[in-house]
């Protein structure tokens, strides 16, 4: 195996070990009845350990690929911006017994991080914008499941209907998009819910009855969610596209 992969590989490694070991250590002044703001954190701040761990291990062993620019890490930041402000701010909270969910607009810049740069940017973005809104309750499945959308949404929108390139793209630029949208949208709809029940009952210690009665309220805010994003990203890329690429600011994917 090459140096070249060795060293981000045993550094995921590590931070994987270090993440789960934080997170046994934690665990349990976070769940504690009135536990304090400080052992939430560090348990959500565990967690993610674990979860880039694992991801700079995996991305370690992928086919490298050319080195990015500063435009797409500009772009990325913006796009991490806007998915923590509409994960933040752009939301209606809906109280589900001790816990909750909502009605929200972060998802709508993650599938438009993933069109503009693609799955693994795009992915990134929502990844890091949204979990750090979601920091302070440590309900940090949110990283693994932004990541899936835009990894998903990219793979179709690009490797799929190859939306950035217009030689060789068969399907319109308006169904590719819509497409691409509702495929990591879709996931999100099955995967959300199902995470999410299995992290509060296992990972948070919810009771069995209470996560289900989460799931299925978690259910019907995250179809209203996907329908919003798939409507407003596929408007907001079509309409950004043009003046875009006229500036000469589309990322070559």
């Amino acid at each position: 195996m090459k140096k070249q992969t060795m060293i981000p590989l045993l550094s995921g490694i590590l931070l994987f070990v270090l993440g789960v070991a934080a997170v046994i250590m934690s665990r349990g002044a976070a769940l504690a009845e009135e536990a304090s703001a400080s052992s939430k954190m560090l348990f959500a701040l565990s967690l993610i350990l674990t979860l880039v761990g694992l991801l700079v291990a995996i991305v370690s062993l992928l086919p490298k690929q050319r080195k990015t620019d500063v435009r797409t890490l500009a772009l990325a930041s913006l796009f991490a911006a806007l998915c923590y402000i509409g994960f933040t701010y752009c939301k209606i909270d809906i109280p589900v017994g001790s816990e909750k969910t909502a009605f929200h607009l972060g998802n709508v810049f993650c599938v438009l991080a993933a069109l503009f740069l693609g799955g693994m940017w795009g992915g990134m973005a929502g990844a890091v914008g949204m979990t750090l809104a979601d920091l302070t309750t440590a309900y940090v499945k949110t990283f693994f499941l932004k990541l899936c959308i835009g990894l998903i949404t990219g793979l179709v929108a690009h490797q799929i209907f190859h939306l950035s390139q217009d030689r060789e793209r068969k399907v319109s630029i308006p169904v590719a998009t819509v497409l691409s949208c509702a495929a990591g949208m879709a996931f999100n709809v099955v995967a959300d819910p199902v995470v999410g029940y299995f992290y509060k009952m296992y990972i948070m210690g919810v009771p069995q009855d209470a996560a289900k009665i989460w799931a299925k309220m978690g259910a019907v805010t995250t179809s209203v969610n996907a329908v919003v994003a798939v409507v407003c990203a596929t408007v907001f890329y079509l309409a950004l596209r043009p003046a875009l690429k006229k500036a000469s600011l589309m990322p070559s994917i």
